[in-house]
């Protein structure tokens, strides 16, 4: 089984290729250029050093939201162009999934943070059973206190268990957490603290197996919210509503 991981969701841009267990190559960047620059290239490298024939995959598993909406697009569209130019079906990889895959085998709770702005983070938690990830808090839009509340409910049933914290998320508020988890608490090391594509790869030939997959065309990436430009727009057209109402 050969896997073709893409991840472009956050800060982060990745392609990894992973066969049989094995991570074959992976390529991550976090700096400046945008991910519509990044992404193919790294692919073409990868596809080059490997000496990879890309008909030789047999899915492509991306990283699905939430996360960047602009960063979100490009990946769903290298994936599903990819898969059609293929004929490959697509493996949908829950972002915050792939991030907290990057703490396999901790038997601390895991809780990925992405900056979603406005005092709210694309959050959930998770931990490890065996070789299984377990998701304990479904992934979501939430006000950083939702989250850390439960944290803590989660700490007061399971005395002396930690948490690991990961994600953009973490240096943006780091000290809101350290001021209000009450349970033990650790921030993942730089090695591990971000998107990779070889947690996308590594998951994606577990979900693969399971039968998780979706055809290019039905794919469609996770926002969980609207855009900006979405919710102005609905202010604006609330606003236009009301002044009609209110001149009939």
């Amino acid at each position: 089984m050969k896997i073709l991981g893409l991840d472009s969701s956050g800060l982060v841009a990745g392609v990894a290729v992973a066969e049989d267990g094995i991570l074959l190559a992976e390529y991550n960047v976090n700096y400046k250029k945008t991910h519509s620059q990044t992404l193919l290239p790294m692919l073409d490298e990868i596809r080059k050093m490997l000496e990879l024939d890309l008909e030789s995959i047999d899915a492509i598993a991306v990283a699905s939201g939430p996360g960047s909406f602009t960063g979100l697009r490009i990946g769903s569209a290298t994936a599903k162009g990819l898969g059609l130019a293929l004929e490959k079906p697509l493996v949908e990889v829950p972002t915050l999934e792939g991030l907290a895959y990057n703490l396999f085998g901790t038997g601390d709770f895991v809780c990925p943070l992405i900056d979603a702005r406005r005092n709210q983070v694309y959050t959930g938690i998770y931990e490890f059973s065996g070789m299984s990830l377990r998701v304990l808090e479904p992934q979501a839009a939430v006000d950083l206190s939702v989250i850390i509340e439960r944290i803590n409910q989660l700490g007061k049933s399971c005395p002396g268990r930690g948490v690991i914290l990961l994600g953009d998320g973490v240096p943006v508020y780091q000290n809101l957490l350290q001021e209000r988890l009450s349970i033990p608490f650790r921030f993942a090391p730089a090695s591990c603290n971000r998107q990779r594509a070889g947690s996308i790869a590594a998951l994606g030939q577990i979900y693969y197996a399971s039968g998780r997959i979706v055809s290019a065309q039905e794919h469609c990436p996770e926002y969980l919210r609207k855009s900006q430009a979405e919710r102005e727009l609905a202010g604006k057209e609330k606003q236009e509503g009301q002044m009609q109402e209110k001149q009939a």
